[in-house]
């Protein structure tokens, strides 16, 4: 019988490269049985099922993160895994497994080199949505469209999204320019 114990964290609790190293190790699971949701934790021990408070979950999938290395899988506290510290220790003790695949050096500059070319696209398009919103915002006096004839406030709301468009827009590019900067373009 799969044993399941999975502990409920709030995405904000957990930084980002915690994150994206914990997702490389949840997989969808289709349990045998059925799994109780007992507050924050979903389980199939019948010890804790019998300590009461646990309702059956119908329907769904149920994912299961299992811990990898590790023979005794204990859960982690939301406050444990709010502190930085903490969160570092987790992320180093995640390790990949020792029968990891090396990439021949040919296949990772052509990989590289996909990469580069698809933030060089998105840096295209990105400036030229930005030049497109540069022209219809004509230096803060946007030309009127027939709804805005009577109505001047729709005509300042739109100018404020134009001006928040290109401020986004402008954002968008340096952050591209820096990813391409990093990916030695």
């Amino acid at each position: 019988m799969v044993s399941l114990r999975i502990v409920h964290l709030s995405f904000s609790a957990v930084s980002a490269g915690v994150f994206a190293v914990a997702a490389v190790a949840v997989a969808p699971v289709q349990a045998s049985g059925n799994v109780y949701r007992c507050g924050n934790e979903y389980t199939n021990q019948p010890s804790r099922i019998q300590r009461g408070g646990c309702v059956i979950v119908t329907g769904g999938a149920v994912t299961v993160v299992r811990n990898a290395g590790r023979g005794n899988a204990r859960p982690v506290s939301a406050a444990k895994a709010a502190a930085p510290r903490k969160a570092a220790a987790n992320v180093q003790a995640m390790s990949l497994p020792s029968s990891r695949h090396v990439v021949a050096s040919s296949v990772q500059r052509a990989r590289d080199g996909g990469a580069r070319s698809i933030l060089q696209a998105e840096l295209n398009k990105a400036m030229q949505r930005l030049g497109e919103l540069r022209r219809e915002y004509n230096s803060g006096e946007p030309e009127r469209l027939g709804s805005e004839a009577k109505n001047y406030q729709k005509y300042l709301d739109r100018v404020a999204g134009l001006r928040a468009g290109i401020q986004r827009a402008e954002s968008d590019i340096a952050g591209l320019q820096r990813e391409l900067g990093r990916a030695g373009s």
